[in-house]
């Protein structure tokens, strides 16, 4: 007779149980001492919901939910059917604990990882009924009105005191338009942008300031940013995108040059115009009231530059066609709930850009 192994009682495995299920025997390690080492390969451990091999994972003990992504949700009182009370998750150590206390007193559960994804801010005003538009506050205003007078006064000493502010401006118009756009950072962009504004600059300089150093310039540069364009690995509707923001961008830039082409004189009052106008156009006002208030004051400051400058009366004209460009590039620079970084680039650099083209031609249609 063949002797048998001794045999021992079936001991249950007495671990801790992460879900609250009653203890079960591991298959493969019913017998102490005489365990089957591939009898664990065979079978799977079974749990509500979850199935995985025993032999090459351990349970998962809840984690503390990411206070960046988390979203509260409603609490519900118990149902008297759950055969245990709701645990709560652990509460986050740190700067996020009271903001759960805070939660909970205000009838919110814990924060959790589920629900809906966070919604933008144009998106819960769109929802409530609101206008996604948020206008630069006076700050920014102030910044435009401080920039337009540097422009003015630098005018009127010479060209070259005129290249400083204008290189400023340029440089903000490039970067502001990027960030209007939500490409941030995009310093390749940003840089072509802002090179072919300085070769506008040169080639206006060198050409005795005619305009035509500006569409040429602008015309290369649309050219050089196709073929870099053309040169991406990116998705074809990324590289489109990408084109159509860098060519609007040097072309904003490049536009700004039109302050060096003008006549010192019509820079003077159309700088004055702009920086006027855009001050009372932050002016808690209605938005057609303000408007009108913006065209009234831009050329108001028109006649008194105008007659300092020795323009006279038609630096009204110059003061509003100015003025109204302006608007047009700070309404731009308003759109779609745009960030604070917005409002100081785009925001004071887009109303002096876009006036820069209705000062030259206004300049030379009035001298």
């Amino acid at each position: 007779m063949t002797d048998q192994p001794n045999q021992q009682p079936h001991q249950p495995y007495d671990g801790y149980d992460p879900y609250g299920q009653q203890p079960q025997a591991w298959p493969g390690q019913g017998y102490q001492g005489h365990e089957d080492p591939h009898a664990a390969q065979q079978y799977t451990q079974q749990w509500q919901g979850q199935t995985w091999e025993t032999q090459n994972h351990q349970p998962v003990a809840p984690q503390a939910p990411d206070p960046e992504t988390a979203i509260l949700t409603p609490q519900s009182p118990q149902s008297p059917q759950s055969p245990r009370p709701a645990q709560s998750p652990r509460t986050p150590q740190g700067p996020a604990a009271p903001a759960a206390g805070d939660a909970s007193a205000a009838g919110y559960g814990p924060a959790t990882v589920g629900g809906n994804a966070r919604l933008t801010d144009a998106q819960r005003a769109r929802a409530e009924g609101r206008s996604p538009i948020i206008e630069p506050g006076m700050q920014p205003a102030a910044l435009t009105a401080l920039l337009g007078l540097l422009l003015a006064g630098a005018a009127a000493v010479g060209t070259y005191a005129l290249l400083v502010p204008l290189v400023v401006l340029q440089a903000v118009t490039a970067a502001g338009w990027f960030r209007l756009n939500g490409m941030w950072p995009a310093r390749q962009g940003i840089a072509l942008g802002f090179a072919g504004a300085l070769a506008a600059d040169a080639a206006l300089l060198v050409s005795d300031r005619s305009p035509s150093a500006i569409l040429g310039t602008l015309g290369v540069w649309v050219l050089l940013a196709l073929v870099l364009q053309l040169r991406s690995h990116a998705d074809p509707d990324e590289r489109m995108y990408g084109l159509m923001a860098t060519v609007a961008a040097s072309a904003l830039a490049i536009a700004a040059g039109g302050y060096l082409a003008a006549a010192a004189d019509a820079v003077t009052v159309g700088a004055v115009a702009v920086a006027v106008a855009v001050l009372a156009r932050a002016l808690p006002l209605p938005t057609p009231a303000s408007l009108v208030v913006s065209l009234l004051a831009a050329a108001g400051a028109g006649i008194a530059a105008g007659s300092v400058t020795g323009l006279g009366t038609p630096g009204a004209l110059l003061g509003a066609g100015a003025a109204a460009c302006a608007l047009i590039g700070h309404r731009v620079a308003s759109y779609d709930y745009p960030s604070r970084f917005v409002h100081f680039t785009a925001g004071v650099a887009l109303p002096l850009a876009a006036a820069a083209p209705a000062v030259y031609v206004l300049g030379r249609a009035l001298a």
